[in-house]
């Protein structure tokens, strides 16, 4: 078979078993195509073996960071595994090829007055544009929900339950999760709602464009109109740390840490798989604490001028 036949079927396989966002697709596809390039017209993919693709890493080991390399190498990985599932190969040639070592990097969340500011900032201009009530629904549900940008692009108007006070959200591998919505996001959201009261609704993209011609269904916001949007919105607030939306997620969970939530809970929130993954903010709560000793601490104040 050729690349092109099997890449489109891994494309299939990942859009209709795995159930992954457009986003993570274009990675995965984009990662193999690449490999395609890289081993050239007469290539199969029945023919690679554990050489090829070493050699295709060693090839961008001087450019590129540890932690693509490691993406790049899994999206090759998934490939071939499921060139074996399916019948197209009799080993997976990327066995044994170890993922390259990352440093380990800590969240680094917002503080609690930056966030406030943030979310505070032109507030009571929201009420008077339908983009100002928009942006101020989606940036407080960022933060007051901690869900990733994918996911906030992904929601539809019947996803979020006023009544219950609650957002159903699809995650990672299409898993569904229910998370709260703090009351600061759920007023965000009725007003932001209460222009769009109209049969049919409840189908429609709860963060759509306004831009959409009149007779045609509104265009869903992406990621990267969010993080633009974000970042203006830093800018008017006057926060100077850079702000993406991640970053208030990672603010959201540190924050319930910090006030003493439990982890698992956290977990389930985030809809982390693996508590592992959900831990790493312990680290940074830890070293909150070491600075605020630091910083208060009689002991710690004379220790320092010493």
């Amino acid at each position: 078979m050729s690349w092109e036949t099997e890449i489109g079927a891994f494309e299939c396989y990942l859009r209709a078993e795995r159930g992954l966002s457009d986003h993570t697709r274009r990675a995965y596809l984009s990662d193999v195509g690449q490999l395609e390039a890289f081993l050239g017209p007469r290539s199969r993919p029945a023919k690679v073996d554990a050489a090829d693709v070493r050699a295709f890493l060693a090839e961008r080991h001087r450019r590129q960071a540890a932690s693509t390399l490691g993406r790049k190498l899994a999206s090759i990985r998934a490939f071939f595994r499921h060139l074996v599932r399916e019948g197209g190969r009799a080993a997976d040639p990327t066995v044994g090829i170890p993922a390259p070592r990352t440093p380990r990097s800590l969240p680094s969340p917002l503080a609690v007055d930056d966030c406030q500011v943030l979310l505070d900032a032109n507030q009571s201009a929201t009420d008077e544009t339908p983009a100002g009530r928009r942006d101020q629904a989606m940036f407080e549900l960022l933060y007051g929900a901690g869900i990733r940008v994918g996911e906030l692009v992904a929601l539809d108007v019947r996803d979020f339950d006023e009544h219950q006070g609650e957002v159903r959200v699809w995650g990672k591998g299409g898993k569904e999760r229910i998370v709260p919505v703090p009351e600061g996001a759920r007023a965000a959201l009725r007003r932001w709602l209460d222009s769009r009261r109209h049969p049919g609704v409840l189908g429609e993209p709860l963060f759509p464009s306004l831009r959409s011609r009149k007779g045609e269904p509104p265009r869903r916001l992406d990621a990267r109109d969010v993080r633009r949007r974000l970042r203006r919105r830093a800018l008017e607030a006057g926060v100077v740390d850079r702000v993406h939306p991640h970053r208030l997620r990672h603010s959201y969970a540190t924050h319930l840490l910090d006030m003493g939530a439990d982890l698992r809970a956290i977990q389930e929130l985030l809809g982390h798989a693996s508590l592992s993954t959900t831990q790493k903010y312990t680290a940074v709560s830890a070293e909150r604490l070491v600075a605020v000793y630091d910083q208060a601490h009689p002991r710690a104040r004379k220790r320092r001028g010493s």
